[in-house]
């Protein structure tokens, strides 16, 4: 079926008919071809690639950490959900076979722990970790597992220092896979994390405060440590979560040149409904409120998560890409919102999900 978009407005303001074969885009022109199925979006309502968000939660099985994958995806503008290490080897078939009945599509970096989130210190057992059972997931669903989480905080890894991340750097390599770095509380500490990381890897939390143990706490080696591992290709993601995400260190890191690479939201029930995070374009308004150009801010959640985790079908808005995009409005509104610690930020511009494409189907957000 051939469907058209009119006068989809793009983030630079021009418009241009976009034109949709099956599940992919044919063309982007300014003609008018006669199409039987015309789709209609309101003046005011932008378009871009679906959004991608390459943190969350979509597992629904472990609490607190768990969502459904639609009710954090298509209903608030994303149209793919990465789920960052909820599920382990061991459950990775229900996963799977819950992400198949979704309309939002689910991707998953899987916990380097066979049990996944159903313990919350689950690389304190390093007997957990098994390269096998990974094989055998990867193998089974390569299309739906784009790279290994761990998660390198204190109260996870227990008294097992940077080994679960050097198990995982291990099986990140064989496997030729991404490996997503929790960064939380120490230790261990980001200046020992930091040093194994390597191309195509993801700091995910990027601009927390933990005590101690955020990009600006040993301030001269932390620095050169970290542009090093940008400079080898290291990518930074945002993770904003319950306890993750700092305006101050965001106003330091800009001021500084530190740039982060993606958006994410480390979404799940909890802070979903009662906050800080809400939502991806809760998050992403406030970064245009941090003074981030939209043509930034959309490409944080679009083309480069589907770099990181290369997925090449997505995160573009081009002819032969697959029909995944996002309608959204810029509202001029007045709000504060909260980061992760309390801190306020006064914003006048709010980003406003109005409706998705996935593979060539259109929904209404809610």
């Amino acid at each position: 079926m051939r469907q058209i978009i009119k006068n989809a407005m793009f983030i630079n303001g021009t418009k241009y008919n976009i034109i949709i074969e099956g599940d992919k885009i044919l063309e982007i022109t300014d003609r008018n071809p006669v199409v039987e199925n015309i789709i209609s979006v309101p003046d005011g309502v932008y378009v871009s690639p679906g959004w991608i968000d390459l943190h969350t939660h979509s597992f629904p099985k472990y609490e607190p950490y768990c969502s459904h994958p639609d009710d954090i995806g298509y209903k608030t503008g994303v149209t793919t959900v990465v789920d960052a290490g909820s599920s382990g080897a061991n459950d990775i078939d229900e996963f799977h076979n819950m992400a198949k009945k979704s309309i939002t599509r689910v991707l998953s970096f899987i916990n380097i722990s066979s049990v996944g989130l159903k313990v919350r210190n689950e690389l304190a057992d390093l007997s957990l970790i098994s390269l096998r059972a990974i094989e055998k997931a990867f193998a089974k669903y390569p299309n739906m597992i784009v790279g290994l989480k761990a998660r390198m905080s204190a109260s996870v890894i227990g008294m097992n220092g940077t080994t679960p991340l050097k198990l995982g750097k291990q099986i990140s390599r064989k496997l030729n896979k991404p490996l997503m770095v929790h960064i939380g509380s120490a230790p261990p500490k980001l200046i020992d994390i930091l040093p194994y990381l390597e191309r195509g890897d993801i700091i995910t939390h990027c601009f927390n405060e933990k005590e101690n143990n955020h990009i600006f706490s040993d301030r001269l080696n932390i620095n050169q440590k970290l542009f090093e591992a940008i400079e080898r290709g290291v990518y930074l993601d945002i993770g904003h979560g319950t306890s993750s995400f700092s305006y101050h260190i965001a106003k330091k890191a800009k001021t500084e040149n530190i740039s982060f690479h993606s958006i994410s939201t480390d979404i799940y029930e909890k802070n979903q409904f009662n906050g800080p995070v809400y939502d991806m374009a809760t998050t992403l308004s406030k970064f245009l409120g941090l003074g981030y150009s939209l043509e930034k801010v959309i490409h944080s959640v679009t083309t480069c998560p589907a770099e990181i985790i290369n997925k090449k079908a997505i995160g573009r808005l081009e002819a032969g890409a697959l029909a995944d995009l996002t309608f959204f409005t810029i509202d001029k509104e007045d709000a504060i919102l909260e980061d992760s610690v309390g801190q306020k930020l006064t914003i006048e511009k709010r980003i406003k999900p109005y409706a998705v494409m996935i593979g060539g189907k259109f929904y209404e957000c809610h």
